[in-house]
């Protein structure tokens, strides 16, 4: 008779019609699969009743979040590999349905049945976002932003180091997260050109950052809105800690509330991604309106690549249950398409998708360091979240399965044509 590791093995390549490219470590001790692979752990029959109840990726991640499933050996390997198995597959994988027709696939189903024991549901991890109806009213995104930076300012300050920026940072070919953080605020002030006496806008300022670099490098006056009652108590006191009040106002504030433009440039960093397919337009006319004419707008904003059923945008069931309530990315070529129906004239995309899987490799590196004081600032379920998320993220990134673009763009006069953008090519790097 199989060990209980052979026989999920030998499940797992019938389901996947391909052999599993990790090995498996079960709940009585065997093992199976690749030699030198890591090993995905299945802790007890409670990770297959999840799998069985919710199959594919939210199933897993319960599985994960739970502590039911873990990896022994470097994660970004076995994500890797995992990664690549889902990929090649391609778009046009068989779903769940065309799958169970195939006698093979049920055989395996029936046979996790029989290893899963009780047939009863298992509930939910804790830190999962449930019974939503209404996404991107003002009141859905206050929720969703809350559940994601609501976290506590201790919590990210392990995860992002001090400079407390939560975008992808800008690297050379050495230096440190700090230095490649100050570089990309330094690379968005250059783009929108900021100078003395101007006022910027800062749409989901996070805890400060770009307000105060800009304050105090550059001399303008700021204005930084976000959901997050947390993060504004941050900024601020930050802000005067920097001695910049006089410069840098923070509000709670959704960006549809904003009334007191014009400004000179409005900078979005890594926020546009919760706003949503539906809001997508009028986020940009929003931004549009509060420009003066000559104003620039640099949207940093992650993406995905477009799909030839291309239905709009695109949720991932691990990242809206547990990470990014709501969140939702588009192609590119999307944004582009928005901004430019909202008025704006684009005037230079820049892809950063390597920096980014850079970033979050050094995110993962200080919650791996700090693991014990993460797990005591919030749980161990939302520190095996985070883990999760920004390990495989920066596998996407670096997969080219997602990507992240800084899109610059000005409100050209009406008329006038009189952009203000220089003749020769950029400017900034």
């Amino acid at each position: 008779m199989q060990d209980a590791a052979q026989r999920l093995n030998s499940l797992a390549g019938q389901l996947l019609g391909a052999p599993l490219p990790l090995r498996i470590r079960a709940w009585d001790g065997s093992e199976a699969g690749p030699p030198g692979a890591p090993a995905l752990v299945v802790r007890n029959r409670r990770a297959l009743r999840r799998l069985l109840w919710k199959p594919g990726e939210l199933g897993l991640a319960r599985a994960w979040v739970s502590g039911d499933l873990g990896v022994e050996g470097d994660l970004y390997t076995a994500l890797d590999l995992i990664s690549g198995l889902v990929w090649e597959r391609g778009e046009d994988a068989r779903g769940l349905g065309a799958a169970l027709r195939d006698p093979e696939v049920r055989a395996a189903v029936r046979g996790l049945v029989r290893m899963a024991g009780p047939p009863l549901p298992p509930t939910p991890p804790v830190e999962e976002v449930r019974g939503r109806r209404h996404r991107h009213t003002k009141h859905s995104d206050r929720r969703a932003i809350s559940h994601h930076y609501d976290v506590g300012n201790d919590f990210y300050e392990l995860v992002l180091g001090p400079s407390m920026v939560y975008s992808c940072a800008y690297w050379d070919e050495d230096g440190t997260l700090e230095d490649a953080q100050r570089d990309k605020l330094a690379l968005v002030a250059r783009k929108l050109a900021l100078k003395p006496g101007q006022r910027l806008l800062d749409v989901g300022c996070g805890w400060g950052s770009m307000a105060v670099h800009a304050a105090r490098e550059h001399g303008v006056t700021v204005v930084g809105v976000t959901l997050s009652q947390e993060q504004a108590a941050y900024a601020r006191k930050r802000v005067a800690g920097e001695g910049l009040t006089d410069k840098v106002e923070i509000r709670v504030q959704d960006y549809r509330d904003i009334t007191d433009g014009p400004y000179d440039a409005i900078s979005s960093i890594g926020m546009a991604e919760h706003v949503g397919a539906e809001r997508y337009l009028e986020y940009a006319e929003v931004l549009n309106r509060l420009l003066k004419p000559g104003g620039r707008l640099l949207n940093h904003q992650i993406a995905r690549p477009p799909r030839r059923d291309e239905s709009g945008y695109a949720v991932d069931e691990f990242i809206d249950a547990y990470v990014f309530p709501d969140g939702e990315l588009a192609p590119v070529g999307t944004t582009v398409t928005q901004l430019e129906r909202a008025g704006f004239e684009v005037r230079d995309v820049e892809s950063l998708r390597e920096h980014y899987a850079l970033t979050l490799r050094h995110w993962v590196a200080n919650l791996e360091a700090g693991w014990s004081r993460a797990v005591r600032l919030t749980s161990p379920g939302r520190a095996r979240v985070w883990r999760l998320y920004m390990a495989a993220s920066a596998v996407a990134f670096e997969r080219d399965q997602i990507g992240v673009n800084q899109v610059l763009a000005v409100k050209t006069p009406a008329g006038t044509g009189a952009s203000g953008m220089p003749l020769r090519a950029r400017t900034w790097n």
